[in-house]
């Protein structure tokens, strides 16, 4: 008799809470992305230019930061059937956001962090392992 492993025709479901981390993120990067550009053409038009030398390094990590959490949101609402691992290091940076005074993004990163430990969450991001 020919005996093959049953494979599950529906790959095990997505948390609810990996969705809901990949919406905050996504919704972080997007308004990091949106305050960084709004401040720095205030700066720009306000100072008719010369504010741009010293507002560059300051919105410019924040904008950084909000591309690298939308890409990763995107991998994490992606349909795949491994996930892409959990990204740590990019709570640890939306909580430095602070440094910046953005203090949407330091909730955001201790949220995820708190949904990374979750033991569903850990199980789900172990089926990449």
């Amino acid at each position: 008799m020919n005996e093959t492993p049953l494979l599950s025709p529906n790959p095990p479901q997505r948390p609810g809470l990996v969705t809901t981390l990949a919406a905050i993120t996504m919704a972080n990067g997007i308004l990091n992305l949106l305050l960084s550009l709004t401040i720095t053409t205030l700066i720009v038009i306000g100072t008719i230019g010369i504010g741009l030398i010293l507002c560059a390094p300051i919105t410019l990590l924040p904008a950084v930061l909000g591309v690298f959490e939308i890409i990763y949101a995107a991998r994490l609402f992606s349909e795949v059937h491994l996930p892409p691992r959990p990204n740590r290091v990019l709570s640890y940076f939306e909580i430095a956001a602070v440094l910046f005074a953005n203090l949407i993004s330091l909730v955001v990163g201790i949220i995820a962090l708190v949904i990374y430990d979750d033991a569903e969450v850990k199980a789900y991001f172990n089926r990449a392992a």
